[in-house]
């Protein structure tokens, strides 16, 4: 019989350090000061944030088409759920962290897949 490698995450809320299952687990990107960050969040605390920030973001003016904060990249990053990514290039070869940057490369061969 032949084995079959198996790769597990663990999804952890970076706030708390808490497990937290792929349903409940929310990846939040978002600028500011001019670096992208990315966040795991429970949705409780994803729901925190979002309350938090309203203020600000009801005050706030969109950005479009501007060279600090390309278009497509931020697109791309509100559409991905960035544990699926993960998940999915663990099952591909493709070795990620399970947090942090994702390679171009990666997200660019997930975007071709799906």
């Amino acid at each position: 019989m032949a084995r079959t490698p198996k790769t597990t995450y663990t999804i952890t809320d970076d706030l708390t350090g808490e497990e937290i299952t792929e349903e409940d687990a929310q990846s939040i990107s978002f600028m500011y000061g001019g670096t992208a960050y990315e966040l795991d969040l429970s949705s409780e605390n994803a729901k925190k944030l979002d309350d938090f920030l309203a203020p600000y973001v009801d005050a706030a003016r969109k950005v479009r088409n501007s060279s600090r904060f390309p278009r497509s990249a931020v697109e791309r990053g509100a559409k991905r759920d960035l544990q699926k990514v993960r998940v999915w290039a663990g099952e591909n070869g493709y070795q990620v962290a399970p947090r942090g940057i994702i390679k171009k490369e990666v997200l660019d061969a997930y975007d071709k897949a799906h």
